[in-house]
């Protein structure tokens, strides 16, 4: 098995929404703001090389909405995801499987694309397997007021109507893993309704892609989590017991959104669980 971090864009969010009631004067010490009180992040996806699967596990935003839509989130810096899977040594067409931790457009959104002539939309691997679950692909296909905004359809039916899409099997009761494609997958509910955490274990180290269970460094302190969760309270009690795991364990945790910390490590302190060492994939794997 090899990996291949993949860095599919950079955008701005709202501070105030990624920290939810932590005020501004916390959370700006780890994640500081612009004048429109918006902080960077990152859409860093994981390339899974292993055996005749390339997997991919998430997708960024991607670049098929319109420029309004994008204005919203103010992209910046020069990653994308097609050239950043090329960087890897990959085209796209080799991709075997497309594994969506959820399906918010930041994290599905580049799984679909136009066709040439802006006609239809498309599935972007035309060879892969695309796989959720079949409670959060009904909850995103039914989406509720407050999650509406970022469950599209122009996300989801490309790839549904293209006969891709597959489902993982019934996630099991409690607070545990549960082996799917080649990983080990845990369902949390707090943000979205069986968001999908995977755990790799490389070279002998256990790797979690932490998604929005744990979006960036910043949020480790266990009240801090997003606005935008839809049960906040649910989100405080699943990060909790994944955070002592993580450092019962020897977790290393790959960030998603954070653009400037790749993977970290954790320990126990006098204040809580509090980051212990930050690593570049680079440093940690070659």
């Amino acid at each position: 098995m090899t990996l291949h971090p993949i860095e599919a864009g950079n955008f701005k969010l709202d501070g105030g929404a990624m920290f939810g009631v932590v005020p501004k004067s916390l959370w700006q010490k780890t994640n500081p703001s612009d004048k429109n009180n918006m902080i960077d992040m990152a859409s860093r996806c994981l390339l899974i090389e292993d055996g005749k699967r390339l997997m991919l596990i998430d997708t960024g935003m991607g670049t098929k909405q319109t420029e309004k839509f994008f204005s919203y989130y103010y992209r910046w810096g020069e990653h994308e995801l097609v050239s950043s899977i090329n960087k890897a040594g990959f085209s796209c067409e080799e991709i075997t499987d497309v594994v969506f931790t959820h399906l918010h457009f930041d994290h599905c959104g580049g799984g679909a694309v136009w066709d040439n002539n802006k006609s239809f939309y498309r599935p972007l691997f035309k060879n892969a397997k695309y796989w959720s679950n079949k409670n959060h692909w009904s909850w995103a296909e039914n989406p509720n007021p407050r999650e509406k905004a970022s469950f599209l359809k122009e996300n989801l039916s490309p790839i549904k109507e293209s006969g891709a899409l597959e489902f993982v099997s019934q996630h099991p009761a409690g607070f545990e893993y549960k082996k799917e494609i080649n990983m080990d997958i845990l369902f949390v509910d707090g943000h979205t309704e069986k968001q999908m955490i995977p755990k790799i274990i490389y070279q002998n180290k256990p790797l979690v892609f932490a998604a929005d269970l744990l979006p960036t460094a910043g949020h480790v302190p266990v009240p801090y989590v997003m606005g935008y969760d839809v049960r906040p309270l649910v989100s405080m009690s699943e990060k909790e017991l994944f955070l002592k795991e993580a450092v019962d364990n020897g977790y290393y945790l790959y960030l998603e959104h954070d653009p400037h910390n790749q993977i970290i490590t954790l320990k126990n302190t006098e204040r809580g669980i509090r980051i212990d060492k930050k690593f570049t994939f680079n440093e940690l794997f070659n």
